[in-house]
């Protein structure tokens, strides 16, 4: 298969003959890769079985993973749903569009294939202009999840997706870097108290302040066990992960740093390329490995916003070893922390 990439000149002034091409794609059944503001993602028509047949199979993902169903507007939330918690509707009203997505019972037109055997939707509605206005245009909802290779480190950019997708889909809509770089924040709304699936860019302190109580799911939190049947993406399998070994390394900084340094020099000395992932406060205090920033720990978007460049560039360098400084697991950090001990494992260093 060609895969056609076609670029939006103007983000802030599409046009939509740029995306009419694309939403037809969507509408016959095809697979297109669009940005959103959390990462590429990957979008079929989640009414058709078949087409989400098509991501599982070009992502290589389990097909009891479900997928995120993406919408444009409110008005296009009901016929995906059973029903509206007064939950799910104060949140909606506080975080639509944006990245939060919503688990609801599900109505029956849409396919079991697409919910991975789940009674239950995810719905989305991103704020993406480009992934917005596509979406309206294909005119059914679109099943979207991260577009690239299931397990990999998530794409940011559009090369991302051409590295893992190039050759597997008809399309990809290249609108430029996305900005926040972690998925989605995921809570079930389908019970009686909302519990948080996934963290990310909508926190869980943000949630709480406009529902009051929201419980943590304890999948968040360390790993489950092999009959675990996973309400939303990333909760089961290993994700965001590179192709070297990632080890956390977690404790008081002046601890981390040393731990590091120490175990770089170590693996070194075996010949072993390794590289080390830290912040532009401790760049300077490395003294061997391919040492790499994500950003500043005073600003935690921005290294929500390089983490999975990051992994991707240490696929590139082939290195064999990759040591990481841990984050705060609070705010923001808790959603880094998420995606990181997943890429990891739950392999973790306590100094």
């Amino acid at each position: 298969m060609d895969t056609r990439l076609v670029k939006v000149k103007d983000t802030e002034a599409i046009r939509d003959e740029e995306l009419a091409e694309a939403a037809q794609i969507l509408r016959n059944g095809g697979l297109v890769a669009f940005p959103t503001e959390t990462v590429y993602g990957l979008g079929a028509n989640a009414l058709d079985e078949t087409a989400a047949r098509r991501i599982y199979a070009a992502k290589g993902r389990p097909s009891d993973n479900p997928l995120i169903a993406h919408i444009s507007c409110m008005e296009e939330l009901p016929p995906l749903v059973a029903r509206i918690p007064e939950a799910g509707r104060r949140l909606a009203e506080a975080y639509w569009p944006g990245p939060l997505t919503m688990v609801f019972p599900k109505s029956a037109v849409v396919p079991y294939g697409t919910t991975g055997g789940l009674d239950t939707v995810a719905v989305r509605m991103p704020s993406d202009p480009v992934a917005n206005r596509l979406i309206r245009l294909a005119g059914v909802p679109v099943a979207a999840p991260s577009a690239n290779t299931s397990g990999r480190p998530s794409p940011t950019m559009a090369q991302h997706v051409w590295e893992d997708m190039n050759g597997k889909i008809e399309m990809i809509v290249d609108g430029g870097p996305v900005g926040i770089g972690v998925e989605s924040t995921i809570v079930d709304v389908s019970g009686e108290t909302p519990t948080l699936l996934r963290p990310g860019a909508v926190t869980i302190e943000m949630l709480r302040d406009t529902v009051g109580r929201v419980e943590i799911d304890p999948a968040i939190q360390e790993p489950p066990g092999a009959d675990f049947h996973p309400k939303a993406p990333g909760m089961k399998y290993r994700h965001y992960a590179p192709q070297a070994e990632l080890i956390l390394v977690e404790g008081n900084m002046d601890s981390v740093v040393a731990r590091i340094n120490f175990l770089v020099k170590e693996k070194t000395g075996q010949n072993y390329r390794v590289g080390v992932i830290c912040t532009d406060e401790t760049r300077d205090r490395y003294r061997a490995g391919l040492v790499r920033s994500v950003g500043l720990r005073a600003r935690e978007e921005t290294i929500a916003h390089n983490l999975f460049a990051v992994l991707r560039e240490f696929d590139e360098l082939q290195v064999d070893l990759i040591y990481s400084e841990s984050f705060s697991r609070d705010h923001l950090g808790q959603a880094i922390m998420n995606r990181l001990t997943k890429a990891a494992g739950y392999h973790v260093i306590h100094v």
